[in-house]
């Protein structure tokens, strides 16, 4: 698989520059959708509008991206999301009405610092598309960009059904999401050398840890929910639905593999049933209609799916808790869209390292910057001594230590922070040298004000007294002239030891100053390993959690596996679950050994 290229990268931070308004108000006043991805021809674009309007968001955001047939009511449902009865459009034709993938951004009603991100995307299965490769790209950018998906669909999850997923093109009422599922590995990939094989659906580890919740709607439902006569939830509708036959022909094969691509991609897993809310001549009118001329049970069932996503849908995180905002949001888009556009596979590895590039980056200038803010507050030069200056320096320098590694990730080799660190090093040695040269002007500045009068009453009582003793001239000469040899070598002597004597000092002084300086270095070192070690232990515990909670859903699964499929097919699963937590072993040395070499 080719990975992005270094041109699309440079162009994606370029763009992200151009686009980079971090400073506005981060609160948002997005009043209607605006479209986020155009698809115009079957090309996918970004639209720079929308970029704009996630680069202003500093908050995390909770994404919900809702797909599904054309003409299946989605974006009523995400209209209410909104806290609104209009905003997406609706559409009253037979044709798909929102093309590409459209965005409202609102307050999270229940998370108080959080923003809300709803994605609705066109309907998949228009006729008129010729082919389903655009309605796929649609449907992975919508899993890749959201923490919850939500899959709308019309009617019944029935045996038809089940059976019509794997064509192409099927009817209006058909639930096709399952074959889009099952091309999602052709479509994404989690690392950028999978290995000789293309991922199959028993490697799926890699995905659950960044694929988003599962939430299926079911769209004018009219059957009893019950099972051999008993009442079940919807929830166990849905797991009911998503059982497995026991068999390993092509037929059981066939119809166990889209089932099996929905309980090892998506780990937690929903299901809402909606009734009609209106007959079918006022549907056409509904955006229009007030909550108390609509089916009563209808708008309840509306409420309890509002209520569980304000509830239960998580801020987007990448692979390793990594929290996703605005602006991170917005590398996402563009980094997919490119790379399917240059003919590429999405890659979630590939993504957060151009992601952790940019990022890393600016988390540099920003601590430079600080540092340079405190130390213009903070430092008077000259400062009486250099230790004061060294102790203020150390105080600025931890200060922006921190302010790199909040806003730093994935500093593969700690690169980026060693850059942080040789900054660091020429701030401070620039400001002691700055600090020297104000030392010496003011010294010179000092000296020059005490004695240039008496230099200039010196001079005029010299000449005087020259004038006046003139006679003493060839005296004076006569008298050096009879000085002894001796007594000048003992004035030599005299001289070259004073001289050696400020030799002597200024070493020393040297060797005070050059020893405080590596003192200083010392503990600049020793600050850095000590807010790296604290951000290694924080990530490791990030990580295992993350591998933790991806182990526990493959064990929840075995154990579903033993119940319908038998022995087999648990042992297979079993193996992935040993390939797991081999991998989580080996990942937990290698942070072990990257703590070792800081």
């Amino acid at each position: 698989m080719q990975k992005t290229g270094s041109s699309n990268l440079f162009h994606l931070f370029l763009c992200i520059q151009e686009n980079n308004i971090l400073d506005m108000a981060s609160e948002i006043h997005q009043t209607g959708p605006i479209c986020l991805i155009e698809n115009t021809n079957g090309q996918l674009v970004v639209n720079p509008e929308a970029l704009k309007i996630l680069s202003a968001i500093t908050q995390p955001v909770v994404v919900v991206a809702i797909v599904g047939l054309y003409r299946t009511g989605k974006s009523y449902l995400m209209n209410k999301l909104a806290g609104n009865n209009k905003g997406f459009s609706l559409g009253s034709t037979v044709k798909s009405h929102t093309k590409g993938i459209w965005m409202w951004c609102v307050p999270h009603p229940k998370k108080p610092g959080h923003i809300l991100v709803l994605l609705d995307t066109e309907g998949l299965g228009d006729i008129k598309k010729g082919d389903n490769q655009n309605d796929s790209w649609i449907f992975a950018l919508a899993i890749l960009l959201s923490s919850t998906f939500v899959y709308n669909s019309m009617g019944t999850i029935n045996q038809q059904a089940m059976d019509q997923l794997q064509y192409p093109f099927v009817n209006q009422n058909s639930t096709k999401l399952l074959s889009y599922v099952t091309e999602l590995t052709d479509r994404i990939q989690s690392k950028s050398s999978p290995g000789e094989n293309d991922y199959e659906v028993e490697d799926s580890a890699d995905f659950v840890s960044f694929f988003p919740d599962f939430v299926w709607t079911l769209r004018d439902f009219s059957l009893d929910l019950e099972v051999h006569g008993q009442p079940i939830t919807a929830d166990e509708y849905l797991e009911y639905s998503l059982k497995l036959k026991q068999g390993t022909s092509e037929k059981d094969k066939n119809f166990n593999l889209p089932r099996l691509c929905i309980q090892k991609f998506f780990p937690k897993k929903k299901c809402f049933v909606f009734d009609r809310p209106v007959n079918r001549k006022k549907l056409a009118q509904l955006e229009k209609l007030h909550d108390e001329e609509l089916d009563s049970e209808f708008v309840r069932q509306v409420a309890d799916f509002c209520s569980y996503i304000f509830t239960n849908s998580k801020t987007k995180t990448l692979s390793g808790g990594i929290e996703v905002n605005g602006p991170r949001l917005e590398t996402l888009v563009l980094t997919y869209v490119s790379a399917i556009s240059s003919g590429d596979l999405p890659c979630m590895e590939n993504t957060v390292l151009a992601l952790a590039q940019i990022e890393n980056s600016a988390a540099v200038q920003k601590a430079i910057a600080h540092y340079e803010e405190q130390m213009g507050q903070k430092v008077q030069l000259p400062m009486e001594t250099l230790q004061e200056l060294l102790d203020l320096h150390r105080d600025s320098e931890r200060e922006a230590i921190e302010v790199f590694m909040k806003n730093s990730f994935k500093d593969v080799d700690h690169l980026f922070q060693k850059k942080l660190e040789a900054q660091l090093d020429k701030k401070r040695d620039d400001f002691c040298e700055q600090n020297r040269k104000a030392s010496s002007d003011r010294c010179s500045a000092l000296l020059q004000d005490i004695f240039s009068p008496l230099e200039e009453e010196a001079e005029e009582i010299l000449q005087t007294y020259l004038k006046s003793k003139e006679s003493m001239t060839d005296v004076i000469l006569q008298t050096d002239q009879t000085l002894t040899e001796k007594e000048k070598e003992m004035e030599a002597e005299h001289m070259k030891a004073e001289s050696a004597q400020v030799s002597a000092n200024m070493v020393e002084e040297m060797q005070i100053k050059y020893q405080q300086m590596m003192e200083e270095k010392e503990k600049d070192y020793q600050e850095h390993v000590k807010q790296l070690t604290e951000k290694m232990e924080r990530e490791r515990a990030e990580l295992l959690e993350e591998q933790e909670r991806t182990l526990t859903s493959k064990l929840q699964e075995q154990t579903q596996l033993l119940k319908e499929r038998g022995q087999s097919k648990s042992t297979q699963l079993q193996n992935e679950i040993q390939k797991l937590q081999k991998t989580l072993r080996k990942k937990t040395k290698r942070h072990a050994f990257r703590k070792l070499k800081i």
